[in-house]
This record gives C-alpha cells, structure tokens and sequence, in this order.
C-alpha cells in the first residue's frame, strides 16, 4: 500500500464523517437531513432525491414535489417512519416538512450523535493507519526497504493520520457551534 493510498483513504473517512453531520438536523431547513429516507417506490427502495424535487422555500420549511403525484402517499409514509421525527403536511401536490426549533436536550443529543459520527471517522482512519503500516512492516520484513525506509515511512503516517483527526476535530467542533446555536 502506497502513502498516497493510505491518504486517500483517510480523506474519504473525513468526507463521510461531513456526510454523516449534513443528515444531523440543526434549526434550519436543509435538504441534505432527506438523504437517507429510501422510499418503497414500485418494489424497490429508491432514494427520496430520485423521485422528487426537494428545496427550501425558507430557512423552517423543506417542500418535496414529487415527479409522480401517486408516489406521494408512499413519500410521505417514508418520512413519517424514518428516524426525522418531522410531520409532513401534504396539500395534494406537495409535501411540506416544517422544522421547529430544538429543545435545549435534543440539542445535546444531537451533539452526542455528532460526536458518535466523528469517533466513527476516526476509527475508519486509524484502521487506513494501521493498513498503511502493517504494509510498510512487510516491505521492510522482505527486504524490499531499509528499516530506515520503513520507519521514515511509519513516521509519514502517523503524521497524515493527526492531520486527518485534526480535520475530523475542526469539523465537529463546527457541527457542535452549529448544532448549539440557537
């Protein structure tokens, strides 16, 4: 495994960590809070996004348009048992999500649940780390580099991985700010 591999795969743990905190709803609309609702559309989960237009017409309402009005009904039921905790209102061509204000305890669990997010970030690039220096160990191991090589090697990478938890930290602690700010 190259160093340039290893980083790779630390900055995708750092991106999917920014993913996993878009989903985590704040005070204010955001489309991105419906990128995990699936809906059963035609026997198939579907992704909500596929099957609608999604925007914000102001900062406490998301508006869903369905590309097919018979897919409301379902789009609606998906919302409804997903984990949002929203209330759709439905006047027959779209479905309105109105977002209240967070209570001061959801708010500290939704930090908790952002810091849950981030550990898992952190977990995925200390695993990249320790890929990258089992790698190193055995190119040293058959010779293909110094022991020098190697523990320059190791060194780079212990050094990329607190760059990455550095950036997953500045991220959280952004989410936090966010997620507390009333």
């Amino acid at each position: 495994m190259k160093l340039a591999e290893v980083e790779d795969l630390m900055k995708k743990a750092v991106e999917a960590t920014q993913r996993s905190f878009n989903t985590i709803r704040t005070g204010r609309a955001n489309t991105s809070l419906l990128d995990k609702i699936m809906v059963e559309y035609y026997g198939s989960p579907t992704p909500l996004k596929s099957l609608a237009s999604i925007n914000t017409p102001d900062a406490s309402t998301i508006s869903i348009q369905p590309f097919d009005r018979g897919s409301l009904a379902i789009i609606e039921k998906a919302i409804l048992t997903s984990d949002l905790g929203l209330t759709p209102s439905n006047d027959g061509a779209v479905i309105r999500l109105n977002i209240p204000q967070l209570t001061s305890d959801r708010r500290q669990e939704l930090v908790k649940v952002a810091g849950k997010y981030a550990e898992e970030g952190k977990v995925a690039i200390r695993n990249a780390r320790r890929d990258g220096i089992d790698s190193v160990r055995k190119q040293e191991k058959n010779s293909d580099i110094s022991q020098d090589e190697a523990r320059a090697l190791q060194d780079d990478i212990q050094k990329m991985t607190d760059k990455y938890v550095a950036k997953i930290d500045e991220v959280l602690a952004a989410k936090e700010k966010d997620i507390t700010t009333v």
